[in-house]
C-alpha cells in the first residue's frame, strides 16, 4: 500500500506555526478590505497510523489579516483533546476514518479533529469538525480557548455547515451520529448564543449527512444512502456503503418544531456533499439549490490521482409540499462545488451563487478556477487561475454599503505548482473576466483545504470587547481600583 495522496503535494502537511508581516502583495488590496480571512483545513501533526484519508488530520487554521492595503499571515493547530494528547506522547494515537472505529479516546468512536470549517456566532469564532463539539478560537491569536458546548446544552456533535438566519440571527445545526442513536439530532441556537432547542429525528440507520439547508420556515435535510452498518464492521468489511436500492430523501421540518414533525419526500438516489441554498417557494413549495452527484464514490486505500470519482454539479430541488411531488432539473453541467452565496440571502431566494471549478482529470478535490452562476438568467461564468495553480473555496466579501447582490471580492487560497508558492487571491465578484485584484504572496506553503470566512473589522472588535481574557483584566482592573479607594 503505497503513501496516501493526501500526504503528498500540496496536501502535505506544513510542520510550522509562524507568524510573518507586511508581505509581498502584487496589484492592489481595495481598501474596503478590512478585517480578517480565516480558513481551517486538515494537517496531521504527526505521521498517521494506518491508512489515511484528507478528513483525518488535526484541524489547523490559516489567517490572513488585510488592513490600509497592508497583509499579515499566521497559523495555527486547532488544540483539541487528542490533539494536546498525542502531543504529550510525540506521536499519533489513533487511527483515522479508514480504520475500524476505536474507542479509547476523548471523542467517542472518531477523533474530533475540528478541521472542517469555521462559524462565526455571537462573538465567537468556533472551529468545526462534525466529529464532537466545536472549539472557541480566539482572535487575532488563533489561540485554543476550550470545546465549545453553548453552557453545557450542547448534546450532540456539531455538524461543519450550521445556518446563520441573517433576519434572526438565529443559528441552526444539526449533529449526525454514524452507530449511536438518535443517528440526527437538530439544534436552534438564538442570536445571544443560547441553545434554546434540540430535538431528535429519527432514522432507521446511520448516513453520511454534512450539509444542510434552512429557509424562512424550514430546516431541509437530505437524507441519501451513504450508510453506516456496524454489522459491515463485525464482518470485517468497511462501515460505510453506498446502497442506492435504499433511495434518497428530503425532509422538511418547520424550524422550531420536534423531529416527529419531518416530512420526507422520496428522490432518486444520490449523494449532495454541499448545498448552495434552499427557500421557500410561496406557501406550497420549498427550493433546493445542491452540488449534485448519483452516485458517491466512497474513501477508500485506493484514493489517488488516477481514481476521478464522479464530478459534481449544479443541481435544483422543487418540493411541492401540498401534493409532495418534488421536481428536479440539472442546472449546469460543468464540476462545481464548494459553493458560496452572499450570506445575507441564506434561506431566502438568491440571484448569485459562486462555486469551485473543479478538475475532472485527477481524483483529487482540486479546483482550477471560479464559477459565477446567475440563477435568475441561467448563465454562468469563470474565472481561471492559470497553469499549474489549483485552489479550493472561494468566500464571497460583501463591500460595505453595497446595494447590489454580487457587489463585492471573492478570497480564494491558491497554490502555484510551479513555483512552490500559496497566495491570496482576491479577485472581483461582480466581473470574472478581470485579472485578480490583488495577489498576497504567502510566507509558507498553505495545504490544501476545506472552509473558510471573512470577519470585518466590527466584528473582530467586538470578539475583543467579549473574549474572557479582556473581561477578566477588567475584573481585575476594577478590584483593584476598589482595593485601592478602601
Amino acid at each position: 500500500m503505497g503513501k496516501s495522496a493526501y500526504l503528498q503535494g500540496n496536501f502535505a502537511p506544513v510542520e510550522r506555526e509562524i507568524e510573518a508581516l507586511d508581505l509581498a502583495i502584487e496589484g492592489e488590496l481595495p481598501p474596503e478590505l478590512d478585517g480578517l480571512y480565516v480558513r481551517n483545513g486538515a494537517n496531521p501533526a504527526f505521521p498517521p497510523l494506518g491508512r489515511y484519508h484528507a478528513c483525518d488530520g488535526d484541524g489547523m487554521l490559516h489567517a490572513i489579516e488585510l488592513r490600509g492595503g497592508r497583509a499579515s499571515y499566521r497559523n495555527r493547530w486547532v488544540r483539541t483533546k487528542a490533539f494536546e494528547l498525542e502531543r504529550k506522547r510525540g506521536r499519533a494515537l489513533w487511527t483515522g476514518v479508514l480504520e475500524r472505529p476505536q474507542f479509547d479516546h476523548p471523542d467517542g468512536a472518531t477523533k474530533n479533529a475540528a478541521n472542517s470549517a469555521l462559524v462565526w456566532h455571537h462573538g465567537q469564532l468556533l472551529a468545526l469538525g462534525e466529529l464532537g463539539e466545536p472549539y472557541q478560537i480566539g482572535l487575532p491569536s488563533l489561540e485554543t480557548r476550550a470545546p465549545y458546548t453553548f453552557g453545557r446544552k450542547l448534546r450532540h456533535a456539531f455538524c461543519a455547515h450550521p445556518k446563520r438566519d441573517p433576519e434572526t440571527g438565529e443559528l441552526f445545526a444539526f449533529g449526525a451520529s454514524a452507530v449511536a442513536k438518535p443517528h440526527l439530532q437538530y439544534s436552534a441556537i438564538s442570536a445571544a448564543g443560547a441553545l434554546s432547542h434540540t430535538t431528535a429525528i429519527e432514522l432507521p440507520i446511520g448516513v453520511r449527512m454534512h450539509d444542510f439547508a434552512i429557509t424562512a420556515r424550514y430546516a431541509v435535510f437530505m437524507n441519501h444512502p451513504y450508510t453506516y452498518d456496524i454489522r459491515r464492521m463485525l464482518r470485517g468489511e468497511p462501515i460505510a456503503a453506498f446502497e442506492p436500492e435504499r433511495g434518497s430523501f428530503l425532509g422538511l421540518l418547520p424550524r422550531r418544531a420536534s423531529g416527529a414533525a419531518i416530512r420526507w419526500f422520496a428522490i432518486p438516489p444520490c449523494w449532495v456533499e454541499h448545498v448552495v441554498n434552499a427557500w421557500d417557494d410561496g406557501d406550497d413549495a420549498v427550493v433546493l439549490d445542491v452540488c449534485h452527484r448519483a452516485s458517491a464514490r466512497l474513501p477508500s486505500d485506493d484514493d489517488s490521482p488516477d481514481a476521478p470519482g464522479e464530478s459534481p454539479v449544479l443541481w435544483r430541488w422543487r418540493i411541492d409540499t401540498r401534493t409532495g411531488a418534488v421536481r428536479e432539473q440539472q442546472l449546469d453541467d460543468q464540476s462545481a462545488d464548494l459553493p458560496r452565496i452572499h450570506e445575507g440571502y441564506t434561506g431566502r431566494r438568491a440571484r448569485f451563487a459562486w462555486a469551485a471549478r473543479m478538475r475532472r482529470d485527477v481524483g483529487l478535490p482540486l479546483a482550477d478556477g471560479v464559477l459565477k452562476y446567475d440563477l435568475e438568467r441561467g448563465t454562468s461564468q469563470a474565472h481561471a487561475y492559470g497553469r499549474n495553480r489549483n485552489g479550493g473555496e472561494a468566500v464571497f466579501v460583501p463591500r460595505p454599503g453595497a446595494s447590489d447582490e454580487d457587489d463585492g471580492l471573492l478570497l480564494s487560497l491558491v497554490h502555484d505548482e510551479a513555483e512552490a508558492r500559496s497566495e491570496l487571491v482576491v479577485l472581483d465578484a461582480r466581473d470574472l473576466s478581470r485579472a485578480p485584484l490583488a495577489r498576497v504572496l504567502l510566507p509558507q506553503r498553505v495545504p490544501y483545504g476545506f472552509h473558510g470566512l471573512w470577519l470585518p473589522r466590527a466584528e473582530l472588535e467586538r470578539e475583543r470587547e467579549l473574549s474572557p481574557d479582556l473581561r477578566r483584566a477588567r475584573t481585575a482592573h476594577s478590584r483593584s481600583r476598589k482595593s485601592g479607594r478602601s
